[in-house]
Order: structure tokens, then C-alpha cells, then sequence
């Protein structure tokens, strides 16, 4: 008996005499050459969801009267369509349960697999922490809002799915968990933020612990404060001086437009300068990110990017324009939060635009000032002199690994292909595995991913010219 688990390169040889096991040996699948001989070999499932034979008859009749009852209420309300793709999907399912033990999308039968009521909370990792577990909430002010939303994002997505028949109503409780239940889990739990926001208050009842002490030695940043007129001709001396000393620079803007305008100005002036917009795949952000950290260019310009989870010591000056404008981005969070991506360096400074001092302007300026006054006094205490603390190269490529798994849209389906040197063969089955790909996400209701695969087959078609 040859068995080849899913999750290992190489295959298991079961050689038996009669009822009783001779030998176990493991061998390579290509080669055929034994690697070891061992004496016991455990085999996991090649999926995680197969369970006993008995619970999923079980949960096959619940699914078949849920199904009958729902397709009741369709064709009562001439829901025929609807009517006719859930029962064909469903008995699909069904029939996949039966002989594979499971099915693709089978989460969405997870209620009747768990046996819980409808509506009643999910399993989660939680609920099999010991009681004196702590949970930490990084970046709380915005996790909490994450975890908030998470359960209204996912029923609006999941209702459309029952209303239009690709699903049983049983799949709305293949979900996150609500705001109150996500607490009702926690034991003891830890928020930080630079910046918390009214919730993290009102559920600490105050309780509040400042870590404001930095083992490095770092100050916070300067905070200067500078009218609007020339200051896009400010900026650029400020840049040009910058860069001389191989340091990088933030701008952030408050329109798409602006960013884009400063970007192609910038770019006028021989400056090295790269633009970061919501529409920037988060993959691609990274990248622009490290080329930024490596030095291949000295600016970059963003419009609400450029927050939380940035580390990049090797930005000595962020610049902030329109800093008088009321709004979300020039808020007393939004400030700090943009303010604190010049802490990492020694000689880092925020240079605030404006022809007024706004409540947000000057609450960044007395908080920097204080932190600065007691980390100096800490310093001189301890004997520690500031320094920037900058990464290596191999560093620096390591942090930001991800980007290298980044495609652009040519190779995202089709890897680099030469199409004057192709062979016909070649191009015929490139074609037949993006058609079956296409098939597979839309049988799997990834109907963007389809869509995408659609537009890749287009392409390639074209570039090819070649009609299938």
C-alpha cells in the first residue's frame, strides 16, 4: 500500500504479509529511492474538515430538511432560479460529503457539524484558553473599530448570497463573532495605542499606563510650525538638504489630486519621489516601502498611509500640509500617529503648514514637548546618548520578504511568457489551465477572481493573437 500525504514530499510504502503489516518504508515519489524505514507512521487527513462517517449522515439530514424548508419559501415567493441553483448546489455538496467525507465551502455547514443552535455564538481558539490567558490589542483604535465591523460585513455579504439561492440560511452562522461576544471571550485584555480613542477609555474605566520611555534613547520629533505661503518652495530646500545626507522624507497631503500634483512637481525637480494611494495593492505598498528604506528614492507623498505600523528610521522629516484643516486626517490622533513616523530618528522633525493653530496643531506640540522633556531627563539619568538605530540591507530585505511574493498582473495567472518564442502546444494549454481556473473560482463563488482570470484570458489572448 503506497500512500502520499498532502502535506509531505514524499510517499509511505505499507508492505504487508497476510492481515499483518512487514515493513514501513518512506520513499521519494519521483525517484522511487527509500529515504527511511521506520516503524510507525501516523497519517492525517489531506483535509482538516473530515470527520466520522456517523456525524456527517447526521448533519446530511439536517442540511436535506433545512433545504427542503428553503426551497419552499423560494418557490412560494416565485424564486424558481434561485430555487433551482440552491438545490443543485446544495445536493452537490451533499453528495461531495458522502464520498470525500467533505466538500468545497463546507465552513458553511459548520453550525450543523458543531451542532449549534441557530444564531448561537461560534467556536472559536478562544474558547480553549486557560483562564488566566491575556489578549494584547495592538493599534487598538483601530482593531476595536476592525472587530466591530467584522460581523455586519460579513452578514451583508452572506444575506445576498442566501437571497439569490448560492446558499442556506444556515451559512449566516459561518461567521465572526459579534462585537459583545469578542469581549464576552476575553479573560484579560490589553490595549495599546499612541492614540486611544473614547472606546479603549470607556472599557479600561480609565485605566490608563504610559509608556513613554524609550530604551533608545530617542526623543520625540521636533514639531515646527510654518505659514502656507512658498511652502512647496519650503519643502523642496528642506528635501534637497535632507537628502544630501541620504535621509528620507514623508509628505502627506490631504487630496488624492494634491499628492498626485506634488508628486509630478517634485518629479520636475529632478527629486526622487514615489506617490503611495489607497489603489496600491498591499503587497505593493510593502515594496514601495522598502525601495523607499534602501534609498532608491528619497520622498514619498501619501494622503492617509502613512500611520500606524510604519518603522522606518531612516525618515528624518515628515511634512504635513493643510495641518489647519478641520477632519479626520488632521485630527489629534491622526497627528500624532503621522507625527510618529519621524521618532525613529535623531534628527527627526514635523514641519506642520498652516496659517492657523488648531486645537489638533497644538495638542502635538505640547505632547511632544513633554515626552521630550522626560526622556531627556531619563537620558541624563541613565547615561544613555540618542542614536538612531538603522538596519542593514539583508535587514531590510528580510523585514519586508513579503513584497518578494508580489506579481504584477502579467504573472499573476500566466508566469513571464515569451510570446514571439511560445509554442502553439504551449499556448493552447496555457490557455485551457486559465479557463479551468476560471471555472473552479466561480464554482467556489469567487466571482471577482473569476472575473480577474476572464480578463487575464482576454489579455492573453490578444497579446497572443490567437482565437479559442
Amino acid at each position: 500500500i503506497e500512500v502520499f500525504p498532502a502535506y509531505e514530499d514524499a510517499c509511505i510504502r505499507i508492505e504487508m504479509f497476510g492481515t499483518n503489516v512487514d515493513s514501513i518504508t518512506k520513499f521519494d515519489p519521483l525517484t522511487g529511492e527509500i529515504r527511511e524505514t521506520i516503524f510507525t507512521a501516523v497519517i492525517f487527513p489531506a483535509k482538516h474538515f473530515v470527520t466520522d462517517k456517523e456525524t456527517t449522515l447526521r448533519v446530511i439530514g439536517e442540511i436535506r430538511q433545512e433545504l427542503t424548508d428553503r426551497l419552499d419559501f423560494l418557490r412560494n415567493h416565485n424564486k424558481l432560479l434561485e430555487a433551482q441553483r440552491l438545490e443543485q448546489r446544495t445536493n452537490f455538496d451533499m453528495e461531495m460529503m458522502i464520498e470525500l467525507g467533505y466538500c468545497s465551502g463546507i465552513e458553511n455547514y459548520s453550525r450543523f457539524f458543531a451542532d449549534r443552535a441557530p444564531g448561537e455564538t461560534p467556536y472559536t481558539l478562544q474558547d480553549f484558553f486557560p483562564d488566566n490567558s491575556l489578549t494584547i490589542l495592538d493599534e487598538s483604535h483601530v482593531t476595536l473599530p476592525q472587530i466591530q465591523g467584522m460581523y455586519n460585513g460579513d452578514r451583508a455579504r452572506k444575506e445576498t448570497l442566501v437571497e439569490h439561492g448560492f446558499r442556506l440560511p444556515s451559512a449566516l452562522d459561518n461567521r465572526p463573532l459579534k462585537y459583545d461576544e469578542f469581549f464576552k471571550a476575553q479573560k484579560q485584555i490589553i490595549f495599546t495605542s499612541a492614540t486611544p480613542s473614547h472606546r479603549e477609555m470607556e472599557l479600561t474605566q480609565g485605566v490608563v499606563v504610559e509608556q513613554v520611555i524609550r530604551p533608545t534613547g530617542l526623543l520625540d520629533p521636533e514639531v515646527d510650525i510654518r505659514e502656507t505661503r512658498g511652502q512647496i518652495d519650503d519643502l523642496v530646500g528642506e528635501i534637497r538638504y535632507r537628502a544630501k545626507r541620504k535621509e528620507r522624507v514623508l509628505v502627506t497631503t490631504l487630496t488624492k489630486r494634491m499628492a498626485e500634483d506634488l508628486t509630478e512637481y517634485l518629479t520636475g525637480l529632478n527629486i526622487q519621489v514615489r506617490y503611495l494611494h489607497s489603489d496600491i495593492a498591499t503587497l505593493e505598498r510593502v515594496q514601495i516601502l522598502r525601495e523607499l528604506r534602501i534609498g532608491e528614492f528619497d520622498v514619498l507623498v501619501g494622503i492617509n498611509l502613512l500611520r500606524e505600523g510604519l518603522d522606518l528610521p531612516e525618515v528624518s522629516l515628515v511634512a504635513v500640509l493643510d495641518a489647519d484643516k478641520q477632519g479626520f486626517l488632521r485630527s489629534k490622533s491622526a497627528l500624532l500617529q503621522v507625527a510618529g513616523r519621524a521618532a525613529r530618528n535623531i534628527e527627526g522633525l514635523v514641519i506642520l503648514y498652516g496659517d492657523k493653530i488648531t486645537d489638533a496643531m497644538q495638542n502635538l506640540v505640547d505632547t511632544t514637548n513633554q515626552r521630550r522633556k522626560i526622556q531627556s531627563k531619563f537620558n541624563e539619568k541613565n547615561g544613555i546618548t540618542p542614536k538612531t538605530i538603522y538596519k542593514s540591507l539583508d535587514e531590510i530585505m528580510t523585514s519586508t520578504a513579503v513584497a518578494d511574493s508580489r506579481h504584477d498582473k502579467k504573472d499573476v495567472y500566466v508566469p513571464g511568457y515569451d510570446k514571439d518564442h511560445l509554442p502553439e502546444a504551449e499556448k493552447q494549454m496555457i490557455l485551457l489551465e486559465l479557463r479551468k481556473a476560471m471555472l473552479e473560482s466561480a464554482e467556489k463563488l469567487e466571482f471577482e477572481k473569476a472575473a480577474k482570470i476572464r480578463d487575464e484570458i482576454e489579455e492573453f489572448e490578444k497579446d497572443l493573437g490567437i482565437i479559442v
